[in-house]
């Protein structure tokens, strides 16, 4: 039988499954309504990350990165709320306040990006270009 993909065709995932990378993103996805979803979808993506191959190790790693990117980040911006919420009685602390609740929103719309292009890449059984990526 004649392969007609072309030369330079490589298949990335042959015998990836890729049924738990998709859960795991749906879970994130869910999460981001109420957060304890994620904390599953993290635990499944660390348990499968070591069996898995090189397509979805690199979507096992870019949902591991997610997590822990997106809690130091609402934890910058909830002691900002807090201690500009403490602060605001004075009117110093409005402006950290503010600047609080842009960071965790920011955070809710950076997490929600990378799961649709994590999303994306797993339908098209494409690895993530940069797992270790910062931004998107």
């Amino acid at each position: 039988m004649t392969d007609y993909r072309g030369a330079g065709y490589r298949d990335f995932g042959a015998n990836e499954d890729r049924t738990l990378p998709a859960v795991c993103y749906a879970l994130y996805l869910l999460g981001l309504t109420h957060g304890l979803t994620i904390i599953i979808a993290v635990i499944i993506a660390y348990a499968n990350r070591a069996g898995a191959g090189p397509v979805m190790r690199s979507h096992y790693d870019w949902l591991i990165r997610t997590f822990w990117l997106s809690i130091a980040l609402v934890l910058v911006g909830v002691m900002l709320i807090f201690w500009g919420g403490i602060f605001s009685i004075v009117l110093i602390g409005l402006p950290f306040f503010a600047l609080g609740w842009i960071i965790c929103g920011g955070v809710w719309v950076w997490t929600l990006l990378r799961c649709v292009i994590g999303l994306i890449a797993v339908v098209r059984d494409e690895p993530v270009p940069n797992p270790a990526a910062w931004l998107l």
